[in-house]
């Protein structure tokens, strides 16, 4: 584990309070990490996500169809 001296506002601390102690965490290390955790978990790229290969890999099987004029079939015109 890496140990880091970190420079942070008023209100970032008072989040990591929170933090802390919604998740009963031990210190602010514990709630950083668990909010970087999260973060990756909620933004991380979604072609690394298993679950959206799985969806992928789904919508290749479905029958397409062939659309000439896009507009006029969807009622765009």
């Amino acid at each position: 584990m890496k140990q880091a001296l970190v420079q942070i506002d008023e209100n970032t601390n008072r989040v990591l309070n929170v933090v802390k102690a919604k998740y009963n965490l031990k210190d602010k290390g514990e709630a950083i990490e668990f909010v970087v955790s999260r973060y990756i978990e909620e933004e991380d790229e979604p072609e690394l996500r298993p679950e959206f290969i799985k969806k992928i890999k789904k919508i290749e099987k479905q029958k397409s169809i062939r659309v000439n004029d896009f507009a006029k079939t969807f009622g765009l015109k």
